[in-house]
């Protein structure tokens, strides 16, 4: 059901997605494809990777919301979340009386029946942890399904539509449709679960902390009591949410008393090597190509996972020794003139700082130059001002970009760039302010010198700043 609007019908053959390009949606109109529909959508301001991705699969991606582009020989619309009631085609959509739902609920009905659920959530990670879970579990031959928000480098799609029991998945605490306001991770029941980190964020949906350790509670809540949640001892709101719960808990971490706890670990590029210690015991030893502090937490939740699967830890070794990655969470997009750049999708501050705190350890011979563009609806408010000066102190040189679509915020809620160079100025940081993103690039191709990596954080295109900026260089 949709909210109680609707239901998925038994025949469906013919299906339409609004808002196809975001990356969960995106991937669900490749699997359903894969599947078998006949499937199209819609989209506005398309770019990569989401829009290569449904061009390879001949999957008609119309530009712009127009009514004219829905009709009556569509079985089911589904409906993403960045669409708003009066948009266009979902105004035809219910004059239609078409059959629609969320994104979520079409996830479950095509996906997930007879499926046992494995949902990693958090503020931070999910993306990264889902990932390796996946691979994890194909490397031990369970060929898993899985639905993620980022594109899988071993796979090259961020979804997979397999034979085995169990279906990954990347569980969202963003809301789930105009009509159902609610978290989507509220529509999974898992078999086990991951908890990465509770935090404000999405200040368009939460007014407060309080209100995003609210939608955690109620998805713990609904979790079966034979399953199983693995969550993070470094956290104080996780560690409150997971008193006296039905579900089995096991934590992870560097606490003394978790049962999984990463012990030792040293960057030697390509490789990060780490020890694994459970129940206080060493476990293994074991290296990976990810980098950073916070990555190993990643890998250490997939671990308890997997363990808790009875995947060989001979598997488990393979999967990350063998990982590529996600394409925008550290990837190098291009080396010029000895200079690296790289893709990141950092932009809440606690992820802009682990992640320069990550690179720092593994770029040891030149500078680290930042660049960010504030463009999430928490990012583009003033919400994070405050925090944003503590989260780049692993950088040399950093590039602040005007936030590019500040007129979607109240003029008194909104972020400021140029506050943020005075307050990292003011911190010893060479910071730079840029109303646009050719000034960004022309400053980076004066300033940069071989052996530098330039670090580019955003959540968006960032008006394909990587391409130009390669070639610029």
């Amino acid at each position: 059901m949709s909210s109680g609007l609707n239901s998925i019908p038994d025949n469906v053959r013919r299906i339409y997605l609004i808002a196809v390009c975001g990356t969960g949606m995106g991937a669900l109109a490749c699997m359903l494809k894969d599947m078998g529909f006949q499937v199209a959508g819609s989209d506005q301001q398309v770019y990569p990777p989401i829009s290569i991705l449904l061009k390879d699969k001949a999957i008609p991606v119309l530009e712009g919301f127009d009514p004219d582009h829905i009709t009556a020989a569509y079985d089911l619309v589904i409906v993403g979340n960045a669409v708003r009631r009066d948009n266009p085609e979902a105004v035809r959509m219910r004059e239609l009386n078409l059959p629609f739902c969320s994104m979520p609920e079409a996830i479950n009905h095509f996906a997930g029946f007879g499926k046992k659920s494995l949902v990693i959530t958090g503020t931070h990670g999910k993306t990264t942890t889902s990932a390796l879970l996946a691979w994890m579990l194909f490397t031990a031959g369970l060929d898993p399904t899985y639905v993620i928000g980022g594109i899988l480098k071993n796979f090259g799609t961020n979804y997979r539509v397999g034979t085995g029991e169990y279906l990954v998945l990347e569980g969202d605490e963003y809301d789930t449709a105009y009509f159902d306001k609610g978290p989507k991770f509220l529509h999974y029941a898992p078999t086990a679960a991951i908890l990465t980190s509770v935090e404000f964020d999405h200040a368009d949906i939460f007014r407060d902390q309080a209100a995003v350790k609210n939608a955690f509670d109620s998805f713990i809540s609904k979790m079966p009591s034979q399953s199983t949640l693995v969550a993070f001892d470094q956290d104080p709101t996780i560690r409150e949410l997971v008193q006296d719960r039905s579900c089995r808990v096991l934590s992870y971490g560097t606490a003394a008393g978790s049962m999984w706890q990463l012990g030792n670990h040293t960057a030697t590029p390509p490789w990060t090597h780490f020890n694994v210690i459970k129940n206080g015991e060493p476990w293994d030893c074991l290296q990976t190509r990810m980098i950073g502090e916070h990555n190993l937490w990643n890998a250490l939740s997939a671990i308890a996972v997997a363990d808790v699967l009875g995947i060989e830890r001979s598997s488990v070794f393979m999967a990350l020794q063998t990982f590529e990655g996600v394409k925008r969470r550290q990837e190098i997009r291009g080396i010029k003139n000895g200079i690296t750049v790289m893709d990141d999708f950092a932009h809440h501050p606690t992820a802009v700082r682990e992640t320069l705190r990550a690179v720092k350890s593994f770029y040891t011979s030149g500078r680290i130059i930042a660049v960010f563009e504030p463009r999430t609806n928490s990012s583009m408010r003033r919400v994070f001002q405050q925090e944003y000066p503590l989260s780049f102190d692993g950088a040399d040189i950093a590039c602040i970009r005007k936030p590019p679509l500040l007129d979607k915020i109240p003029v008194a809620d909104r972020f400021s760039s140029e506050l943020l160079v005075s307050d990292l100025i003011n911190r010893g940081i060479d910071a730079h302010f840029f109303p646009d993103t050719d000034a960004v690039i022309d400053f980076l191709i004066t300033t940069a010198k071989p052996d530098d990596l330039i670090l580019i954080m955003s959540n968006g295109g960032f008006d394909r700043i990587h391409e130009r900026l390669l070639a610029a260089l």
